[in-house]
């Protein structure tokens, strides 16, 4: 009897489905193209705040900054002459024929965002001197020399001539932390009662809060000054933190009675069985599982009430407002948008952090919450 031989072979490839590839390369595209549009003008925004006065309007735009600033120090018909290395060009530009040595140190700071004191272009200018005396420049007879600049230079400007912005920084982060506790109060008591109790005219009276949100802003603010005013409370920072939960608070309501509903109240019931009180069983139980509905809705009052500007420059005078101070800053920064990109950068970075510190609460709400 002759044994059967076993083919080794590999087995028969898949056809591949050129129209689930075509498909998912699009999608593919399509995604990527989106990120880029989005991220783009972010990488430009941030790049822009560490680019000098000089950089920031060249064309085309560096998309980086440099770290180190190349010079050329040679005899000028008014004085000396310095020049700077461009890297787009490939070549030195003449900035300035001068002998005031402030004048040229004052340039290096504004403008090159390099901090050279005038001890340091002293000691340059005597350095120059000395080798043109010896005949050790080269055949074009120019020092060449290069220093660090300051990258944060645009940042320190900011903070250092608005002498409001740490303070009104200070002033933002109270009126969004008081904007959070009220929403949260009110509008997180008023979800869980949408979410746990049947009354008449629940479903309406769910719908109305969100009435104030179709107003603008300004139209809220207008008549919000009189009532602040009467109060003592405008140009105040919880005045500022009751209007802003006005359009809050609605929001806040659909959010949490949304995660009640999804919270079986079998488990309260349960936890009642076994001796808890009412306000224990939601400590216990039900707040913790509503976390990430508490989060999602701090997230929004917080970037709600640290972006809004328009009733802020209304509902305050003397105590502006973060927004208001960097608003400020971007019309008075006529030429320098460098030092406005350093601005728009500083008001973002707060909330930055407010959402990176709360990504974990809303991970799980948009990942899904398990019972």
């Amino acid at each position: 009897m002759t044994p059967t031989t076993v083919a080794n072979d590999p087995p028969p490839k898949r056809p591949v489905n050129m129209q689930k590839l075509v498909r998912r390369t699009v999608l593919y595209i399509v995604v990527a193209g989106v990120i880029f549009i989005i991220l783009t003008p972010v990488f430009f925004l941030v790049s822009l705040s560490f680019l000098s006065t000089r950089e920031a309007y060249q064309y085309p735009l560096p998309l980086l900054p440099d770290f180190t600033t190349d010079f050329k120090l040679e005899q000028g018909e008014k004085g000396y002459l310095l020049s700077v290395y461009d890297d787009q060009a490939g070549e030195y530009e003449t900035v300035l024929d001068t002998e005031d040595i402030a004048k040229m140190s004052t340039y290096m700071r504004a403008f090159l965002n390099t901090l050279m004191s005038e001890e340091a272009v002293v000691a340059k200018v005597e350095q120059f001197k000395t080798d043109m005396a010896n005949g050790e420049l080269g055949e074009d007879g120019a020092l060449y020399f290069t220093h660090r600049r300051d990258l944060l230079q645009n940042y320190r400007v900011f903070f250092r001539v608005t002498r409001d912005a740490v303070p009104a920084l200070i002033r933002s982060l109270q009126v969004a932390a008081l904007t959070i506790v009220i929403s949260l109060s009110i509008g997180g008591l008023a979800g869980y009662a949408f979410a746990r109790y049947v009354f008449a005219g629940r479903d309406a009276l769910k719908f109305s809060v969100l009435f104030v949100r179709m107003f603008p802003a300004v139209a809220i603010a207008l008549p919000m000054i009189t009532i602040l005013a009467n109060i003592g409370l405008y140009d105040n920072p919880l005045g500022l933190s009751l209007v802003y939960s006005v359009s809050s608070i609605g929001l806040t309501v659909w959010i949490t009675a949304s995660i009640f509903l999804g919270i079986p109240v079998a488990l309260e019931e349960a936890a009642q069985v076994f001796g808890a009180t009412k306000l224990q069983s939601f400590m216990r139980i039900t707040f913790p599982l509503a976390l990430p509905g508490l989060a999602a809705a701090a997230m929004y009052s917080f970037l709600g009430a640290w972006n809004e500007t328009v009733s802020a420059i209304m509902l305050t005078q003397f105590n502006p407002t973060f927004a208001v101070v960097v608003y400020q800053t971007l019309l008075g920064s006529t030429g320098q948008v460098n030092r406005a990109a350093a601005a728009g950068m500083a008001m973002a970075i707060p909330a930055v952090i407010f959402t990176f510190f709360i990504r974990r609460y809303i991970n799980q709400m948009w990942g899904g919450m398990t019972v």
